[in-house]
């Protein structure tokens, strides 16, 4: 497709962003070679809601994602993939209750003090 790093989501209106994945479905579906009615029937949807879908209409998440399912092209999703992130100061916070030195307990001394039959 064509090179969408430069592109301003912000400032795209919904109608623009659902037109863009229309755009990105159809896309796909006519690499592969297969017609609306093909891909509707595979996804369990009618050609219309494929239509409209392509179109940039609204339709379900459910049926985009039936749709991405057939392409093949579910590893978009992968964008919405939630990572746990740790603040600087919460990361601060948690090194300075780490252990900075090793130190014996009462028992390594008394195993000190045992004479060494050497």
């Amino acid at each position: 497709m064509t090179d969408n790093s430069f592109k301003d989501w912000v400032s795209m209106t919904d109608k623009a962003l659902a037109e863009h994945i229309g755009k990105f479905v159809r896309h796909h579906r006519m690499e592969q070679n297969i017609i609306q009615d093909t891909l509707a029937a595979a996804a369990g949807i009618s050609r219309s809601t494929l239509s409209l879908l392509e179109r940039g209409e609204t339709v379900t998440v459910a049926t985009l994602l039936q749709v991405l399912r057939i392409l093949d092209q579910l590893h978009v999703l992968s964008a919405f993939e939630v990572r746990e992130t740790i603040s600087p100061l919460t990361l601060a916070k948690l090194q300075r209750k780490k252990r900075k030195r090793a130190r014996g307990s009462s028992n390594d001394k008394d195993v000190s003090a045992e004479k060494s039959e050497w």
